[in-house]
Parts: structure tokens; sequence; C-alpha cells
């Protein structure tokens, strides 16, 4: 779950863009061309960008499946945040990352948006909530 923090700090947060997700997206090109120039513009304008990526048993750890596509990748320094469940928060350091950057809105970018992007983004608005 995140923590709802004052301030106007935007961060990109960009999900599961992994080979074996993109492999089974509708559209896929244009997706990966929509995060790319979303990638471009936070970079042009300081956004940090933090990279979110899956693994279970249909994309496991360090297999092609895994690896993020070849058109997108983290430029150093962009944090890394390795997951096991949808939700980007759940049983991660995203909160923590969040929390160093100040972060106080988040941008999301991915593929999946029907089961990890939801998740990812229930968890934001759950500190919202509660």
């Amino acid at each position: 779950m995140a923590t709802v923090r004052a301030g106007n700090k935007a961060i990109l947060l960009v999900v599961d863009v992994q080979a074996g997700v993109m492999s089974h997206a509708w559209d896929a090109a244009r997706i990966i061309g929509n995060i790319s120039r979303a990638l471009e513009r936070a970079r042009a304008a300081n956004v940090p960008a933090i990279w979110v990526q899956h693994a279970d048993d249909d994309l496991r750890y360090g297999s092609p499946e895994w690896q993020w596509v070849p058109e997108l990748a983290p430029a150093d320094g962009e944090p890394l945040i390795a997951k096991n469940f949808n939700s980007s928060f759940e049983q991660t350091s995203l909160e923590d990352e969040l929390a160093s950057l100040g972060a106080s809105h988040i941008v999301l970018a991915g593929a999946a948006t029907n089961w990890c992007i939801r998740a990812t983004a229930y968890g934001a608005l759950d500190a919202a909530t509660t």
C-alpha cells in the first residue's frame, strides 16, 4: 500500500514491460512506443522512473520471457523493483523507493492493465481511502 504524501512530485512507474507479457499484449508495438515516449518525456523533465519486473511460473526469473522488451530498458540509476504478485506494492520495496523520492503522484505505464496495472493502481489508491 502506498502512503499519501503532500506535494506535487511525480514518478513514472513502468510495470512488467517484459518480453513474455508483451508477446501477449494487443497492439504491443503501439504500447511499447507510447511507453518509450512517456519515458523520454519523464527523463527530459527530470521525473524519476521506477521499473517493476514480475517473476512467476510463466515469467521465470532470468528466462527470455522475464527480460525487458528489447526496445525499452532502465537507464543507469533508475530503481528496479522485483515482484511476485500482481500488485507492485505487495511484498516489495516500492513504498520505500517512493518515500525516498518524495513521490506524491504516480503515473503508471504497462500493458497488463487487467492484472498488474489495476492491482498496482488499487494498491496506490488504498492509502487514500483508509
